[in-house]
């Protein structure tokens, strides 16, 4: 089975993805940013797949090329290569850009962007040496529908649906198929928030791991690349 990285894999969709990953088989190695996060998230997904040899926490701050290249070599060399790169890692921010700090800007931009290009750019190499494999990026429809109060991480999410797009076309004849990933809203405790418990119509994180795993039993001729989810029957308007 496949051996698969997903980074921002301790909670919500992310963890959603690492369950759903081991369910199927496979190995799976998740991200955190701390030691406590990593070492929570491997234990619990290992009482669940019921084998520890399966499931590996890591730090990680997928700002720091150096560490995203850290993860990768460990993950090679305990493993024996990568199959599935999920790029969940990210944060939001509610704040008009008349207030919006420019410490949050680059916070926003190099999580949701940079550490995206961080990990694509390490994952390559890996994936051509098994002759090809996935990389899945969790994008937003924020990314086409930018709202008020939420221009830095539309535009993360925008840069994030261009930069797939053209890393598609660059590695798709090695083999490695990159499809973005653009939920609506969903119920995590996403940037920190609680999850939403009363928001029945939101999408759960469940949902969006189903869409990602089902994207991995695709024949090698078929190839996803903008995959869009969105609550079936959210409030009117």
């Amino acid at each position: 089975m496949a051996i698969a990285l997903v980074t921002g894999g301790t909670r919500g969709i992310g963890y959603a993805v690492a369950q759903a990953l081991l369910a199927r088989g496979d190995t799976v190695v998740v991200t955190a940013t701390t030691d406590e996060g990593a070492m929570r998230a491997e234990k619990a997904l290992a009482l669940e797949a019921d084998d520890a040899r399966r499931v590996l926490g890591l730090v990680c701050d997928v700002r720091d090329r150096a560490a995203v290249q850290r993860v990768m070599a460990t993950v090679t060399q305990r493993f024996g290569g990568l199959d599935v790169l999920v790029n969940n890692a990210g944060v939001g921010v509610g704040a008009p850009v008349a207030v919006l700090a420019e410490e949050e800007w680059d916070r926003l931009i190099g999580i949701n962007l940079t550490g995206v290009f961080h990990c694509c750019q390490a994952a390559i190499a890996p994936l051509q040496a098994r002759g090809g494999g996935w990389i899945i990026n969790v994008s937003s429809l924020a990314g086409k529908n930018p709202f008020a109060g939420g221009a830095a991480y539309c535009a993360t999410k925008a840069g994030v649906d261009a930069f797939s797009e053209a890393l598609m076309q660059e590695v798709r004849h090695d083999g490695i198929r990159v499809s973005h990933v653009c939920p609506g809203s969903v119920a995590t405790g996403f940037n920190d928030r609680e999850p939403d418990a009363g928001a029945e119509w939101k999408l759960h994180p469940e949902d969006v791991a189903e869409v990602i795993v089902d994207l991995l039993s695709h024949p090698p001729r078929s190839l996803p690349s903008r995959i869009e989810i969105r609550p079936s029957r959210p409030p009117r308007k």
